[in-house]
């Protein structure tokens, strides 16, 4: 059987996360204080953190905070989600879900985790990658349905996507489910960047709410609401003897969660429009930020505007490989990029965070990076 392999990104967030003044490509949003957090709080959740007592908690997650995500999707009810920590929520769902020798096919470049949990499972995974036209990054259906064989079982998606920020229109969206369907698929969604989409018209419905009991989605506090602290998550689905396998094979992962940080979750999802929108104006300045600075550095860098979450996938053009411009910028300038290898996607793609409060000071080390090494040529 296989097994798991290091995971490339976060050890790469380990070497360099606390150690460095600027994370030029953090996803997470700016984070949320805890006394910014009890200043939201309605009475109630108040209520419940004073009378908070520091003992076991229920393994599927307090049936308040479960309430509270249940209201995020349509027609759904607290024993249709399971709190657990975002990325054990991959790992739970794929075990459930699969048997060595499956074939799944997973959205590329992707998290680590949603496609080596399933090869560690034993299965043969495929990948589905988005590419660059006209531009942007962009997910083909027709390529998707090309790579679907008798032998599938799970289809992986991420939207809004990371590291790329792709959004597709919702003509494809409802052309990929409906491939899962024909298929009789089932399809895992990764949906942590919801609620970020630079325009909310176009955001999607979730895959839970869309595709029925064959849909499991995942999502959790720690990237639109700021909140990656309190690591928690869910899996929504109206498939219930789905999370109930979910939940049996938790009993050997985290059991249960903290106790505070259930309550502050319930606090956080109660104020959740207030959050959303606090992260979603960082996004929006940053944005501008980002198109301004890679205007002025066109000969280095190819911007790639991304349309939701907080995250882009811009190209180095420069002459050296993108692995030893990022070493030079956080050794010499103190600003960590994320190479696009960290997503075990070769070439000169690296990911920007546009969450951070930071990221224009993060930006401006950058430039001044680029010209003290004479890398702009002037």
């Amino acid at each position: 059987m296989p097994t798991l392999p290091p995971f490339k990104l976060e050890r790469y967030f380990a070497q360099y996360e606390f150690n460095t003044q600027y994370l030029l490509s953090a996803s997470d949003c700016e984070s949320v204080s805890l006394r910014e957090l009890l200043g939201l709080a309605d009475m109630d959740s108040r209520a419940l953190w004073d009378k908070l007592t520091l003992g076991y908690t229920e393994s599927a997650g307090h049936p308040v905070l479960r309430q509270e995500i249940a209201k995020l999707y349509a027609g759904f009810a607290e024993e249709e989600v399971l709190v657990c920590a975002p990325v054990e929520a991959i790992y739970l769902a794929m075990h459930a879900l699969l048997q060595p020798g499956d074939h799944v096919v997973t959205i590329f470049p992707a998290y680590q985790a949603l496609y080596d949990v399933a090869r560690a499972r034993g299965c043969e995974v495929t990948h589905w990658p988005l590419a660059v036209r006209d531009g942007r990054w962009r997910a083909d259906a027709d390529q998707l349905a090309k790579l679907i064989t008798p032998r599938t079982r799970l289809l992986v998606i991420n939207f809004p996507h990371n590291p790329t920020g792709h959004l597709p229109a919702r003509e494809t969206f409802d052309a990929v489910l409906a491939l899962a369907r024909r298929h009789n698929l089932h399809v895992l969604s990764d949906e942590m960047y919801r609620w970020l989409e630079h325009d909310p018209a176009k955001r999607l419905p979730s895959a839970c709410e869309a595709f029925g009991d064959h849909a499991i989605t995942l999502s959790g506090l720690s990237k639109t609401f700021g909140l990656p602290g309190l690591r928690i998550g869910w899996l929504a689905s109206h498939d219930r003897d789905l999370l109930n396998r979910c939940q049996s094979i938790k009993d050997y992962t985290t059991i249960c969660h903290s106790a505070p940080s259930e309550v502050l979750a319930i606090m956080a999802l109660r104020a959740r429009e207030e959050l959303a929108a606090r992260s979603l104006a960082i996004v929006r300045d940053n944005l501008a930020h980002a198109e301004a600075f890679f205007a002025k550095h066109p000969t280095l860098f190819r911007w790639l505007p991304p349309q939701a979450g907080s995250i882009a996938f811009p190209e180095w053009l420069g002459d050296q490989p993108i692995e030893v411009f990022a070493e030079a910028a956080v050794k010499q300038a103190g600003v960590m990029i994320v190479p696009g290898a960290m997503f075990d996607l070769p070439g000169k793609h690296f990911r920007v965070g546009l969450g951070r409060r930071n990221f224009p000071q993060a930006l401006e080390r950058l430039g001044q990076f680029i010209v003290s090494s004479g890398l702009d040529g002037k």
